[in-house]
This record gives structure tokens, sequence and C-alpha cells, in this order.
């Protein structure tokens, strides 16, 4: 069984999903786009994802934001506003009849390709939006036992030659990074930035606590995650020292405690890196603080 943050309690509703493809809903054996597409040729597109819970479309006004500015940053032009999305976004909850524990995912593409190429100019349609909704319970189990960490060979890039805050479907350099990290025995990538320090994992944001301080990525180098900002507030909030730095993995094999963050999995324990125990081997008492913490915000946004 695959083991990592992305862990989800197998659930046989979603064989019978209903898939939002421009505007109609399919099933999801039925659900197809065109090998023309510019996803699929070049990883010419944009995503988002996010959790629902009681209904309520958690912190869906910081991924929104974040869609615009991807999309804007490489040249989409959404042809509909938030509102639309968001009628799009609930009415696939709706025909699925999805209301907790449901993990979404938005994806925006070029469009269709008039023949095989990069140049955006040979697009022949507008963007092709695609919603995919899921029943999805993270793992209780992945929580409690936490993963093994590989340091990957793989660097996050420079922004000057893709920014690693782009949520685009190019994702073969992350794909490249956590392939090593099977191989090698783990469960996912920690991958250095462009300098050699701790920047990021190939699929979360990474974090360690060293006497009772939290420590995280500068986030030059790292992607933009919407649970690395809850968090780092939630610190500030509430008298927990989180630093934002350059650290090495010198300061990684001897820290207390380390996790992950994503919109899926939340907090995830980190209990071993390249081979080596971190802290007792087992999920830190900060780590849960945090994870706590988080637990509780979500509720306040459900509440909202």
């Amino acid at each position: 069984m695959t083991h990592g943050t992305h862990n989800a309690v197998e659930d046989p509703r979603n064989k019978d999903i209903q898939i939002f493809i421009n505007g109609t809903l399919y099933p999801r054996d039925q659900a197809k786009i065109s090998v023309f597409d510019s996803g699929y040729l070049v990883g010419d597109g944009v995503w988002e994802a996010f959790r629902v819970h009681q209904g309520k479309m958690i912190f869906i006004d910081k991924h929104l934001d974040r869609l615009w500015q991807s999309a804007k940053v490489v040249g989409i032009n959404i042809p509909f506003n938030r509102e639309e999305l968001l009628q799009n976004i609930q009415t696939t909850l709706d025909a699925n009849e999805m209301k907790n524990h449901i993990h979404v995912r938005i994806m925006l593409t070029r469009g269709i390709k008039k023949t095989p190429s990069q140049d955006p100019r040979l697009t022949i349609s507008g963007p092709n939006l695609v919603i995919i909704a899921e029943h999805k319970t993270a793992s209780l189990e992945t929580k409690q036992k936490g993963i093994t960490l590989f340091t990957s060979t793989f660097r996050r890039g420079s922004p000057d030659y893709l920014d690693p805050r782009l949520n685009c479907h190019s994702k073969l350099h992350e794909v490249q990074a956590l392939m090593q990290a099977l191989e090698a025995g783990a469960d996912e990538a920690l991958m250095l930035d462009i300098h050699g320090f701790v920047s990021t994992c190939n699929a979360t944001n990474f974090f360690m606590v060293k006497n009772g301080e939290v420590w995280t990525s500068t986030g030059q180098y790292c992607m933009n995650g919407i649970t690395r900002g809850n968090v780092i507030e939630l610190c500030e909030d509430n008298n927990i020292i989180c630093i934002q730095k350059n650290f090495s993995l010198f300061d990684v094999y001897g820290a207390d405690e380390a996790f992950v963050t994503g919109s899926f999995g939340g907090l995830t324990p980190v209990i071993k890196i390249d081979g080596k125990t971190i802290g007792t081997g087992s999920p830190g008492v900060l780590t849960e603080r945090i994870s706590k913490l988080y637990q509780d915000l979500i509720e306040k946004e459900i509440q909202q």
C-alpha cells in the first residue's frame, strides 16, 4: 500500500463520481479531454486543490487568489469570474452529494491546440476547465506513524526560470525527485534550493523543530503553500517562535521534530530523513500542538 502524505482511506463512492468539464458533468469513466489539450501536450496549465468539510470550501479565497495569480503569470486569460467558478464547483459537489471530507482539484489549461506544439498562438479554443471532487479522508495511520524522507539530488529551481510558487501542470521535476526517494526506500522527497539549503518537499512544505523553535525555509524557493502560510500565522498568533530562514541538512539531521504541510494531509510528522531518525522517531509534542491548532482553525473556517 502506498504510504505518504496523500494516503487516503479507500472509498467506493469515488467509482461513480461526476466530473465537471467545461460546463458539463460526465461519469468518471466517460470524463475525457482531447489529446490536443495544452496541458496534455506540454504541461501548459495551472491548478488548485482544496478541502471541503461540512459543506464549506476550506480557505477557498486563498486558493482562488493563487489560481488567478498563477493564470496571470503564465498568460492564461480566465474566461469566467470567481463567483462563476464557485458555482461550478458547488454544482459538482451537489451532483455528487458531497459535503464532508472532500478533496477538490481544479485544472485550467490554455486550451486545444491546432497541432502538437508549445506555441500558444496555435491554441484554437478557450481554456479548458476540469473540476474533480472525490471522497477523501486522510489516513489516520499516516499521521500516527509519520513518514520518511530522502533528500533528492533534484533541486528546487530559481524563480527566474520556473518559479516554485507557480502551481503549474509541469510537475515532472517533482516526480523525478519523488522517484529517487521511492527508489531509496523513503515515502517522499526532501528538496534543496539552488544554494544547498533545505527548501521544500516534492508535494508538501517542510518544517523542523529545534529547541522549541519552528524553522521553515525563507519561501524564496519553495511552493506557495496555503497550509504553510496558515501554520506560520498560527505559530505567530500562539506565541510559538517560527523562523523563516536558510538552514541545511546539518540542522535537519539534528532536529528535535519535523513535519510537512499540505492541503490534503494538514500536518504530517516526519520520523526519519536520509535514514537518520528525527528526535525520538515518533510525532513530536510541538508538532501535535500545532496540528491541533490547525484543526481548530479549520473548525473556525467551517463556522464562518
